[in-house]
This record gives structure tokens, sequence and C-alpha cells, in this order.
């Protein structure tokens, strides 16, 4: 694994132990390099509540860019009529800028609290 990638999962690891104390549903988030990840946890992180992603047939852009993770924020908040409408964002260690950031900003959109 590369030191860029080790670096990520040890601050991504610090983040969830700060995450779990306050007992909301965790919206998070993965990027391959093909694709871009979405989902949404319980507060103890065993069940997925939604999920969505790039690869995933009814996503308008099939790519892993801004567009991309913007139809998938969308795409989670809608998924998620059944009454949450406050969650925790975890960004898996990612910094939150470009693809992390069209995603927060068009759950948000969509009707998310974060």
């Amino acid at each position: 694994m590369s030191e860029k990638n080790i670096s990520r999962i040890r601050r991504a690891k610090k983040t969830r132990m700060k995450i779990r104390e306050q007992e909301s549903p965790r919206l998070t988030v993965f990027r391959s390099s093909k694709h871009f990840y979405a989902q949404v946890f319980d507060s103890l992180g065993t069940k997925v509540i939604a999920s969505a992603s790039t690869v995933e047939k009814d996503i308008d852009t099939k790519s892993n860019n801004v567009q991309g993770a913007e139809g998938v924020g969308k795409r989670v908040a809608e998924a998620l009529e059944n009454g949450i409408k406050k969650v925790v964002f975890d960004r898996s260690g990612y910094k939150y800028h470009g693809r992390i950031k069209a995603l927060a900003d068009s759950a948000r959109e969509a009707g998310l609290e974060f």
C-alpha cells in the first residue's frame, strides 16, 4: 500500500471514532480510479440504509468526475425519503475538495443536513 493511502486510512479511522460518539447515521464516500461511491450507514455502522454510485444504470454520468459526484449526492439524498434528514458526513480521510465537496453540496441541495 502506498504511503498516501496509509495516511488516508489513518485519518479516516480517527474521524470515524469521533463520528460514532454522535450516534447519528453516517454518509461515507469512496473514490476509486474509475467510479465514485456513497453509502449511508446506521449509527453503529452495521446496516446500510441507502447507497449510490456511478456504476448504477440510472445515474446520468458514468465517469468519476465532479458531475458524477453531484449525481451520486442527489441520488443518496433522494434515497433517504424514509425520514432521515440529518446525517454525519464521513469523507473517509479525503480532503474536502473537488469531488467530495461536489457530493456534499448536491446532497445538501437535495435536502440532506450535515
